[in-house]
């Protein structure tokens, strides 16, 4: 046999194939990093609002949210939740609270997740939400988060979607004060 019978053909349809392949690789490997980050993003969602329900459920508790969620990060932490340290739960309660309206991005395997007693409040899903949260990673969200209001928060967002930005560009423009009016600076004569 020679070597183009045991290949399987000539060497051009072999290289298509490695091609392809790769190709195939490359496509699902990207498909599965975003379906990781859009599965993290809402588990720290879920995470939040499930300590603003079990807070808003007395006046007690939300008087004692210090010792709430340092308590719950020491038994997440025992249990093996990863990343569930008290600072990180806080950032995930503020997640939470700047954007209630995820809720209505969920799909129905993670709706589920959410008690009835919140599903009154969902609507059909916007496809801007949608849009955002499929394009942004959690880490873009806490950046965004920190933005101390909500027009120059909705201002990166969009932009960082629109521009593909990643979380270091993000971090870039924000510090770069892009939202910022632009000062004319005359010189005195």
């Amino acid at each position: 046999m020679t070597k183009k019978e045991l290949a399987g053909g000539d060497a051009a349809d072999f290289n298509h194939l490695v091609t392809v392949i790769q190709s195939v690789h490359q496509e699902l490997k990207s498909q599965a990093s975003k379906s990781v980050n859009m599965a993290l993003t809402i588990r720290n969602w879920l995470i939040g609002f499930h300590i603003a329900e079990y807070e808003l459920k007395g006046l007690d508790r939300a008087e004692y949210g210090e010792e709430l969620l340092a308590r719950l990060a020491k038994k997440l932490t025992d249990l093996g939740v990863e990343t569930c340290q008290k600072r990180r739960l806080y950032a995930y309660l503020r997640f939470y609270q700047c954007y209630p309206e995820i809720v209505r991005s969920l799909s129905a395997q993670f709706q589920r997740l959410i008690p009835e007693s919140a599903q009154s409040e969902k609507v059909r899903t916007p496809s801007a939400l949608s849009e955002t949260v499929e394009n942004l990673a959690y880490s873009h969200f806490e950046l965004l988060v920190a933005v101390d209001s909500i027009e120059k928060r909705a201002f990166y967002q969009s932009q960082c979607i629109a521009g593909g930005w990643s979380v270091r560009e993000l971090k870039r423009q924000i510090a770069s004060l892009l939202y910022e009016p632009r000062i004319s600076r005359v010189s005195p004569c």
